[in-house]
C-alpha cells in the first residue's frame, strides 16, 4: 500500500494548503531497482561485520589470510569483504523468505578477500569449486606430458 504526505502551503500562514499549492508525493517503497538487502538494516550488518573482523579468520574461500586493516575497494584486492556463502540474489533457491532474511542470516556470512568474493559472484561454494576444476582440467589437456 502507497503511503502518501501532503506538502503544506509555505505562503499560507494559517496553515492551510491552498489549490495551488496542494501536491502530493509518493513515499518510495522498499523494494525496487536500486535496492540492496544487504543495507536494509545497516546497524546489524555492521554488526555482524565487525564479529567476522573481530575474529581475525582466513578468506573462506581461498584460505588466504585477509588484509583486515585495508579499506574495502578495487584498489585493495586481499581487503575485507562479506561474503554471502548463498547468494542472496538467489535467496528464493535456498529457501529464504525475503533478500533481506538471507543478507542477515549470520549463519549464510564468511570473511572472504575482496577479489576472491567479486570472483565468486553470486555461484555457491559448490558451483565455485566446478568451475575452477573445469578449468584445471582444460589447462592440464593442453599440457605436455613431460616426455619431451
Amino acid at each position: 500500500m502507497s503511503a502518501f504526505y501532503i506538502l503544506p502551503d509555505p505562503c499560507n500562514l494559517t496553515g492551510g494548503v491552498c489549490n495551488l499549492m496542494k501536491r502530493t508525493a509518493k513515499i518510495k517503497p522498499m523494494a525496487g531497482k536500486n535496492y540492496n538487502p544487504r543495507r536494509a538494516n545497516g546497524t546489524l550488518r555492521n554488526k555482524h561485520r565487525a564479529r567476522l573482523r573481530a575474529l581475525g579468520l582466513p578468506c573462506a574461500i581461498c584460505g588466504g589470510a585477509i588484509h583486515y586493516w585495508e579499506p574495502s575497494d578495487s584498489a585493495h584486492p586481499l581487503s575485507f569483504v562479506v561474503d554471502e556463502k548463498l547468494p542472496v540474489s538467489r535467496w528464493k533457491e535456498f529457501g529464504y523468505s525475503s533478500a533481506k532474511e538471507a543478507a542477515q542470516d549470520w549463519n549464510n556470512l564468511q570473511p572472504a578477500h575482496y577479489i576472491c568474493n567479486a570472483t565468486k559472484s553470486n555461484k555457491t561454494a559448490g558451483e565455485m569449486a566446478r568451475r575452477i576444476n573445469k578449468i584445471e582440467q582444460k589447462t592440464v589437456s593442453w599440457l605436455p606430458d613431460g616426455s619431451w
